[in-house]
C-alpha cells in the first residue's frame, strides 16, 4: 500500500507531536495533527522560556535532518563543551567533548524557540492542523478506526500516534498498560545571572537529599547567566514556592552558594520560578492502530536531561519501522508496531535505569553508602575508557566499536 494511502494522525502539539507530525510528512506518509493549537510566546532579546532542553548530538541531527536546527536563531543556542558531575563528598567526574574528539557534547535550547521553529516548517509542508481536543479512540467495524475529537468531528486514520505528554489521553482511551511511580520530589526551575563565566560548561551536584543542575545560557547585558534545575524534596520545595518572590529568591540564592561552592561566584535570580512534580513512568508504548512517543510512552528522572532525546529517538524509530515495513502491512498493524516497540525498550531501559538508579543510590543515608559512591566516582574519572563511554552516551553517539548504526 502507498504511504500517501495510508493517514497517519497526531495527537498531541507539543515539541513531540510537532517533530512526529513533520518526520512522517517529510517521509512521504498522509500527516495530520489533532491538538489546541497555541502560538509560541513571544519574548524580548534578552527575555527567555522558562523550559530548556539539553539536546544530544543525535537529537541535533534529527531536527537538522528535519530541516528546523537552520531555523532556530544560534545566538538563543548554548553549545554544552563539557560537564562536571560532582558528588555529596569529595567525589567528581569531568566529561569534555574533546575526549571524543567533538566541540560540542550537547546543545542548550530553550523549548519555545525550538516550537517556533516547528511550526513554521509544518506550514511549509503544509501539514494540516485540526484546533480541537482529543476525545475517544475508535476501532471497530461501523465506523472503522479514528479518533473523535470533543466538538463531535470523526477523524479517520489507520494510524493514531500519541504525543500528547505524560497524562496522555491517548495512551487511556487505547487501553495501554502504564505504570507510574511519583519519586515525592519536585523539580525547580528558574535562570540565573551568574558572577563568573560559565565556560560552556554544564554542572551538576549530588548533595544527597537534592541533585542540582546549571546548565550554560546565552550572556545577557548583565553578564552570564545560567538555567537550573534542582531535584528537592517535595517539603522544601512547597516551603521555597509558599514564599513571596523576594524572599523565595533570598532563599533559594543562598542554598545555591552552599552547594555550588561559589564555583560561579553569585548566583542572582533574573526570572520567575517554577516548580514540577518528578515520576517515574513507563507505557507498553503501542496497541492495534496507535503508538505513543515522548512522554506520553515513558518519562525518567530530569538527573541526566535526556527526555527530550529519548523522546526524539522515538519519533526516529517509529518513522524508520514504518518506512521499512513490507508493503502488505499496514501502518497500523500491531506486528509492525511491535517491532518499533522492541526497537525502543533496550534504549528506553538503559536510560530508566541509569537515572533512576542513580537517584536511589544517591538517596542512601549513611557513610558507607557516601563513601562508595564518592570513591566509585573519582575512580571512575581516572579511567579514559570509562569516560569515553559516558561521554559517548551523553552526546547520543554510539561507541566505535558498536556494529549499530542507530542512535541509543
Amino acid at each position: 500500500m502507498s504511504r500517501k494511502q495510508e493517514k497517519i494522525l497526531i495527537c498531541g502539539g507539543g515539541l513531540a507531536g510537532m517533530a512526529s507530525a513533520l518526520g512522517l510528512k517529510k517521509n512521504g506518509f498522509e500527516v495530520e495533527l489533532l491538538a489546541p493549537r497555541e502560538q509560541p510566546l513571544s519574548l524580548e532579546p534578552e527575555q527567555y522560556h522558562p523550559r530548556v532542553y539539553a539536546l544530544s548530538v543525535a537529537s541535533q541531527q534529527f531536527l537538522d535532518g528535519l530541516g528546523v536546527w537552520g531555523l532556530m536563531p544560534s545566538e538563543r543556542i548554548t553549545a554544552v563543551q563539557a560537564m562536571q558531575v560532582f558528588g555529596d563528598a569529595s567525589g567528581e567526574i569531568t566529561l569534555d567533548a574533546w575526549q571524543i574528539m567533538r566541540d560540542e557534547l550537547a546543545w542548550i535550547v530553550e523549548s519555545g524557540t525550538m516550537e517556533q521553529a516547528l511550526l513554521q516548517a509544518l506550514q511549509v509542508f503544509g501539514v494540516r492542523w485540526h484546533d480541537a481536543l482529543f476525545e475517544s479512540f475508535h476501532n471497530d467495524g461501523s465506523r472503522g478506526r479514528g479518533v473523535m475529537t470533543a466538538c463531535g468531528q470523526f477523524l479517520p486514520a489507520d494510524l493514531v500516534v500519541g504525543a500528547d505528554g505524560a497524562r496522555s489521553k491517548v495512551r487511556t482511551a487505547a487501553h495501554i498498560q502504564h505504570d507510574f511511580y511519583a519519586y515525592g520530589d519536585s523539580g525547580i526551575v528558574t535562570h540565573l545571572d551568574a558572577q563568573l563565566p560559565h565556560q560552556g560548561i554544564a554542572r551538576q551536584w549530588f548533595t544527597g537529599d537534592s541533585i542540582l543542575a546549571l546548565l550554560p545560557m546565552p550572556e545577557t547585558s548583565a553578564g552570564p547567566q545560567v538555567s537550573m534545575v534542582w531535584s528537592v524534596k517535595q517539603a522544601l520545595a512547597d516551603e521555597l514556592m509558599g514564599l513571596d518572590p523576594d524572599a523565595r529568591a533570598q532563599q533559594l540564592e543562598q542554598h545555591l552558594q552552599a552547594m555550588t561552592d561559589g564555583c560561579l561566584g553569585a548566583l542572582t535570580v533574573r526570572s520567575p520560578m517554577y516548580a514540577f512534580p518528578l515520576t517515574f513512568e513507563r507505557s507498553a508504548m503501542v496497541a492495534p492502530g496507535v503508538a505513543l512517543v515522548g512522554d506520553a510512552a515513558h518519562r525518567v528522572h530530569p538527573l541526566a536531561g535526556q527526555g527530550l532525546n529519548l523522546g526524539f529517538g522515538d519519533i526516529e524509530e517509529l518513522i524508520h519501522v514504518l518506512c521499512t515495513k513490507p508493503a502488505y502491512q499496514g501502518v497500523g498493524d500491531l506486528s509492525v508496531l511491535s517491532r518499533y516497540r522492541r526497537k525502543r525498550a533496550e534504549p528506553i531501559f538503559a536510560m530508566r535505569w541509569v537515572t533512576h538508579g542513580l537517584h536511589q543510590f544517591f538517596g542512601l543515608p549513611g557513610l558507607p553508602a557516601m563513601m562508595a559512591r564518592n570513591v566509585g566516582m573519582r575512580l571512575v574519572n581516572r579511567v579514559p575508557l570509562i569516560k569515553r563511554l559516558l561521554i559517548q552516551e551523553a552526546a547520543g553517539i554510539a561507541p566505535q566499536f558498536s556494529s549499530r548504526t542507530k542512535r541509543s
